[in-house]
């Protein structure tokens, strides 16, 4: 039961970076990118089908 008192300590800080990190990229705008979804879906430039 010891090794509990390092675990939740050493779970928390690695969750909590986790969480920065996902914030961090939100705010950075790393995830915003509507219009080049949209081109990229009808683009046959990025088809990932095997050519005949």
């Amino acid at each position: 039961m010891d090794v509990l008192t390092y675990l939740i300590p050493v779970s928390l800080v690695l969750g909590g970076l986790g969480l920065g990190a996902f914030y961090w990229a939100v705010k950075s705008q790393q995830f915003d990118d509507p219009e080049g979804d949209s081109k990229r879906i009808l683009s046959d430039e990025w088809d990932d089908r095997p050519k005949p």
